[in-house]
C-alpha cells in the first residue's frame, strides 16, 4: 500500500524501529511533519463549536428518560467537510503582518493535526463537569502513563486509524478498497442497519431464544434472559448493545478479552447460580439479577420513608422498616468490587513495581529507553510540570473553600476533600496502568463510598461529593491521559494540547452548568417523578442512579449493610481474596517462567469483568465477547494484514454510523413519541426472569409458590 499525505513528511533514519506493542507498530505512523500549522483560526472555530454543541446536547439529553450520549467520534467525522470548506473559502491574507501577532485565517490545506485538536475539544464536550480536578492528576502521572511505549492505550488506535483514513491518500488495490472507502462503506451500512434494532425490531438488542423453550418456567427464563437473568444463549445483533458498557470489542487486546470472558463466566455462570440455588443470604426471596433494594418480605424498599427533613437518616423509621436487603448477585458484585481494588494494587506492585521504580529513578536523572514516537516528540517543547501543579492546587483550594462555605448543604468537611484527593492520587497510577494496557478501567467508586460511609455516616450529600473528588476526578484524569497519548501518537505539540484541553474543559463546564440551570428553571418539577405529568421525558434516570448510591452508602451506610449492623459482613473477606489472587499468579509465573501465558492472567481485569453489572446486563457481555474473540484472536492471528487495514477503521465506522442514526431516530421519532407496536418491539420475552422463587413471596406478574 502506497501512502502519500497532502503535506511533506519528515522521515527519520530509524523509522523502521519496531514499537514494543505490535498493534501500535501496525497502526501508528512513525513519521512527523513539524511544519504543519496546528493552532489555526479554523481549528479554534471548529473546536470551540464542537465543544459547545456536544456539551449542550449531552447535558440536555442527560435529564431525559432515554438519555442520549453523543461521543466525540461524531464531531470527528462531521468537521472534515467543514475543515476542507474553510481551507477553500477563507482568505489567505495575513493579519498584523510583520508583528508577533501575525496570523492568517487560511494557512493552507486542512491537516490532520488541526483535526486532532478539534477532536480534543470535542472530547471535552463529551465528558463531564468534574474534569478540572482530574487535569491536575493527569499532569502528575503523564511521565508514567503516556511516554512509555508499553502504555499504549488501545482505544486510541481506533482514533488513529480513523484520522489516517480521513487524511491519507492511498492507491486502491484492484478489486479492493482504500481505508477511506472502507470507512465510508462501514459508516453507511451501520447507519442504515441501525434503524432495524434501534426502531423497527427492538428485540434484536437482546435475542433471548432460550426463554421461548419454556414460556412458563421461571428457572429457564432466569437462565436464558439476557436483560434480567444469566443470559445463557442470549446475544444482540446491535452495535449499541455490543459496545455499550465495555467499549468497542475491536479495540480490546485478546488477552484482556479472554480475561473478561473467564471472569464473566465464573461470576455469572458459577458463583451466581450456586449462591442463588443454595439460597445464600435468602437469595430466592429476590430476583436473581437486580440492583434494587428490598425488604425482608421480598418487596422493594421505600427509601424516601427513611429520609428526614434534613436529608439525614431517620433512625426510628429505619428501625421500624428493618434492614436493607440486596439480591445475591448485587451483594456478590460488591464483593467482587472489593476484590478488584486489592487485586489492582497487588498486581501493579508485583508485575509493574520494578518498572515503576526504574522510571521513577530515571525521572530524576539518568537515561530512559524510549520508543520511536517519544523520540519524534522530543523536538517539541514539553509542558512544565508546574503548570499542572498550579492548576491542581488552585482547584483543591477552591473546592475546600466551597465545601466549608456551603457546608450545611454539601456536608463534606475540609479533611474529606483532602482524603478524597489522597485516594485519587494513590489509585490513578495503578488503574491507569491497567487501562493503558487492557482498555479496561476497574471502578474506584465502591472504595470511595465505603470509606466516607464509615468515617462520616448518615450524610448522603457528603458521600456524593467525596465520590466526585475521589473517584470521578480520577476517571477524568485517565480520560485526559488518553488524550495526551492520542496527541503523542499524532505528534501534536504538547503545549498546544495543554491549551486545547484547558480551554475546552473551561468552556464545557460553563456550557454544562448554564444548560443545567436553564433546564431547572424552565422545566417545572425537573427530575421529580411524583410531580411530573404522566409520560414526561424529564425523569433524570442517570441522576437517580447517583442518588440511589448516595442513599445506600451515605444515608444507610456500609456499617448497616457490610458491617456489624448488617448481614453482609462476610463480603468483606473479598478484600483479602483479591489481594491473594495476583500473588498466586505471580508465584506461578516465577515457578514456570517459560509459560508466557501465565503472565497474561490479569486478575484486576478478570475480577473486575462484571464491575459494570448492573446497569450492564448479560447480553452486553456475551455479544461483546463473541465479537472480541473474532477480531482479537481469529482475524489478528490468521489474517494480520486484514486486521491491520480494517479492524480499527471498522470500529470507527460502526461507532459513527450507529451514533448518527441514534440521533436521527431520537430527533425525528423519539422526541415526538412515535413508535411501532408489534411483537418484535416487545421485551425479550422473558417476563418471569425477575420473579422470586421462595415460598410465600408475592411479586407482580409472578406465580406464588
Amino acid at each position: 500500500m502506497e501512502v502519500s499525505s497532502e503535506t511533506p513528511r519528515t522521515d527519520y533514519p530509524d523509522e523502521n524501529e519496531v514499537c514494543p506493542v505490535k498493534q501500535v507498530d501496525l497502526t501508528v505512523p512513525k513519521t512527523d511533519d513539524p511544519t504543519m500549522p496546528v493552532l489555526t483560526f479554523r481549528m479554534w472555530v471548529l473546536g470551540l463549536a464542537a465543544c459547545i454543541i456536544l456539551s449542550f446536547v449531552n447535558q440536555f439529553f442527560w435529564y431525559r428518560t432515554q438519555p442520549l450520549i453523543i461521543t466525540s467520534i461524531s464531531a470527528q467525522i462531521a468537521v472534515v467537510p467543514l475543515g476542507h470548506l474553510f481551507a477553500r473559502s477563507l482568505p489567505k491574507k495575513p493579519f498584523f503582518k510583520g508583528t508577533r501577532l501575525e496570523f492568517t485565517m487560511n494557512p493552507g490545506p486542512f491537516n490532520v493535526k488541526e483535526h486532532v485538536l478539534i477532536t480534543i475539544f470535542a472530547n471535552s464536550g463529551a465528558g463531564t463537569v468534574y474534569a478540572v480536578l482530574g487535569f491536575g492528576w493527569a499532569g502528575i502521572f503523564r511521565r508514567y502513563l503516556v511516554e512509555p511505549g508499553e502504555m499504549w492505550w488501545p482505544s486510541n488506535l481506533v482514533q488513529v486509524s480513523l484520522f489516517r483514513a480521513l487524511h491519507e491518500k492511498e492507491k486502491r488495490v484492484k478489486g479492493g478498497t482504500t481505508r477511506t472507502q472502507f470507512f465510508l462503506l462501514t459508516l453507511v451500512c451501520s447507519f442504515a442497519y441501525y434503524v432495524i434494532p434501534g426502531y423497527l425490531f427492538l428485540m434484536l438488542t437482546s435475542f433471548s431464544w432460550v426463554c421461548w423453550l419454556a414460556p412458563k418456567s421461571i428457572r429457564v427464563q432466569q437462565l436464558g434472559s439476557g436483560l434480567q437473568g444469566l443470559g445463557i444463549g442470549s446475544f444482540g445483533i446491535d452495535w449499541s448493545t455490543i459496545s455499550a458498557y465495555l467499549g468497542s470489542p475491536l479495540a480490546s487486546p485478546w488477552f484482556a478479552t479472554a480475561n473478561i470472558a473467564v471472569g464473566f463466566c465464573l461470576i455469572m455462570y458459577v458463583m451466581t447460580p450456586l449462591c442463588y440455588f443454595l439460597n445464600v443470604y435468602t437469595a430466592k426471596k429476590f430476583p436473581i439479577f437486580s440492583n434494587s433494594l428490598f425488604m425482608s418480605n421480598g418487596s422493594k424498599y421505600n427509601i424516601l420513608e427513611i429520609i428526614d427533613s434534613k436529608f439525614h437518616l431517620d433512625r426510628n423509621q429505619y428501625a421500624k422498616d428493618g434492614p436493607v436487603h440486596l439480591s445475591t448477585f448485587f451483594a456478590m458484585t460488591y464483593g467482587i468490587g472489593f476484590a478488584t481494588l486489592s487485586a489492582t494494587l497487588m498486581h501493579v506492585l508485583l508485575f509493574n513495581g520494578s518498572d515503576l521504580w526504574k522510571q521513577s529513578k530515571r525521572a530524576f536523572g539518568g537515561t530512559r529507553k524510549i520508543d520511536i514516537h517519544t523520540k519524534l516528540m522530543k523536538k517539541y517543547k514539553s509542558v512544565p510540570n508546574w503548570w499542572f501543579h498550579i492548576t491542581l492546587l488552585l482547584n483543591i483550594a477552591l473546592i475546600i473553600f466551597t465545601c466549608e462555605y456551603y457546608n450545611e448543604s454539601l456536608q463534606l468537611p475540609w479533611w474529606g476533600v483532602l482524603l478524597a484527593c489522597v485516594i485519587a492520587i494513590v489509585f490513578t497510577l495503578p488503574i491507569g496502568i491497567i487501562q493503558a494496557t487492557t482498555n479496561q478501567q476497574p471502578g474506584l467508586n465502591i472504595i470511595t463510598e465505603y470509606i466516607i460511609g464509615y468515617m462520616y455516616p448518615e450524610r448522603p450529600v457528603a458521600n456524593m461529593c467525596f465520590k466526585v473528588y475521589g473517584y470521578i476526578s480520577m476517571a477524568q484524569a485517565l480520560t485526559f491521559l488518553a488524550d495526551f497519548k492520542l496527541g503523542h501518537y499524532m505528534k501534536i505539540p504538547p503545549r498546544s494540547m495543554f491549551l486545547a484541553q484547558v480551554v475546552g474543559t473551561v468552556v464545557a463546564v460553563i456550557v454544562y452548568l448554564s444548560t443545567a440551570w436553564w433546564l431547572m428553571e424552565d422545566i417545572p418539577n425537573l427530575c421529580d417523578t411524583s410531580m411530573l405529568p404522566h409520560g414526561s421525558p424529564w425523569t433524570c434516570p442517570m441522576d437517580t442512579v447517583f442518588f440511589d448510591a448516595s442513599v445506600i452508602w451515605g444515608l444507610v451506610g456500609p456499617r448497616r449493610i457490610f458491617g456489624d449492623l448488617g448481614e453482609y459482613g462476610r463480603i468483606n473477606w473479598f478484600f483479602a481474596a483479591g489481594a491473594i489472587a495476583p500473588l498466586l499468579v505471580w508465584l506461578a509465573h516465577k515457578a514456570f517462567p517459560r509459560h508466557d501465558w501465565i503472565r497474561l492472567i490479569h486478575m484486576p481485569v478478570l475480577l473486575g469483568s462484571t464491575s459494570m453489572m448492573p446497569p450492564a446486563t448479560a447480553v452486553n457481555f456475551t455479544s461483546w465477547i463473541i465479537v472480541g474473540f473474532l477480531s482479537g484472536f481469529v482475524v489478528f492471528r490468521y489474517r494480520p494484514e486484514v486486521w491491520k487495514r480494517c479492524n480499527y477503521v471498522l470500529s470507527g465506522g460502526l461507532d459513527a454510523g450507529t451514533a448518527f442514526m441514534t440521533i436521527l431516530i431520537f430527533l425525528a421519532l423519539g422526541s415526538r413519541n412515535i413508535s411501532l407496536s408489534w411483537w418484535g418491539n416487545n421485551p425479550e420475552g422473558c417476563p418471569l426472569a425477575s420473579c422470586p422463587t421462595a415460598k410465600g413471596i408475592i411479586a407482580d406478574g409472578c406465580p406464588v409458590f
